[in-house]
């Protein structure tokens, strides 16, 4: 159980995260999602550490009550073997005998402790050197969850500018003034054509006065001379400007008509 954890764990933490992100229609919730599966896998890592450290520790107790065990029986031995001295030196053999018997049975069981002691140091030993590799294994694991937790929050930060910026963009772009096809240009247009009509109409009126004015003044030259003509015929012509005696005219007949007269 605890490979297939430690796997699961060495494959995420070996995971792109950016080509998963491509993939994901919504990049926040696919890394909270991320976030909550490596802390789940990481509290399933640590109950295989803990459960293997207390296989440890109860080794390692059983290890020490032998040590103990070895050492009671050892001073049980001794002092059943002093008993029984005492006893032969006081000239009861059988009383010495039967210490003697028991400081035996003490070794025995003294040996056997010790046996047992001597034949779980190398379990213990392994076992400390599994529980050394699973607690720098959780610790590497904790490791990668602040990375993967920083890399969320510095992934997410960055999706909600690029979002923002690309909102940015098509507002700008719906109101750009530079666009020839946007409302804007659409308008300046039309103000333009309408401008320019009135420029027209206003040239074409003064046009249009002009040619009443030439047409006053060749009316009123035309009514001056019928005038003169009519008082040259009558006898009553007004002498001309600076002449001596005879009158001129503003008639246009040609100059050889004159010669004829």
């Amino acid at each position: 159980m605890k490979q297939s954890i430690f796997g699961r764990m060495a494959q995420l933490a070996k995971a792109n995260i950016n080509s998963l992100l491509d993939q994901a229609e919504d990049p926040q919730k696919m890394l909270d999602q991320m976030v909550r599966d490596y802390t789940n896998n990481i509290a399933e890592a640590e109950a295989a550490v803990a459960q293997t450290i207390g296989n440890l520790r109860m080794l390692q107790d059983d290890y020490n009550e032998d040590i103990k065990n070895a050492h009671d029986w050892g001073n049980k031995a001794l002092a059943a073997s002093r008993k029984a001295d005492d006893y032969r030196s006081g000239g009861n053999a059988a009383d010495a005998q039967k210490f003697d018997n028991l400081a035996k049975v003490a070794l025995q069981r003294q040996m056997s402790s010790e046996n047992e002691a001597r034949a779980a140091e190398p379990n213990i030993a392994s076992q400390s050197e599994v529980v050394d590799r699973l607690k720098t294994g959780l610790d590497q694991m904790k490791g990668k969850l602040n990375q993967l937790t920083s890399k969320r929050n510095e992934l997410v930060a960055r999706s909600k500018t690029a979002a923002a910026q690309s909102q940015v963009h098509d507002a700008l772009k719906s109101i750009d003034f530079m666009d020839p096809t946007s409302e804007v240009g659409r308008f300046e247009e039309k103000i333009r054509r309408e401008e320019a009509k009135v420029r027209g109409q206003q040239e074409l009126a003064a046009s249009s006065l002009d040619a009443q004015f030439n047409q006053l003044e060749d009316l009123g030259e035309q009514t001056e001379i019928d005038a003169r003509l009519a008082a040259l015929k009558s006898g009553n012509a007004k002498p001309a400007i600076g002449a001596s005696g005879s009158a001129a005219t503003g008639s246009t007949v040609d100059e050889a008509d004159f010669d004829k007269l």
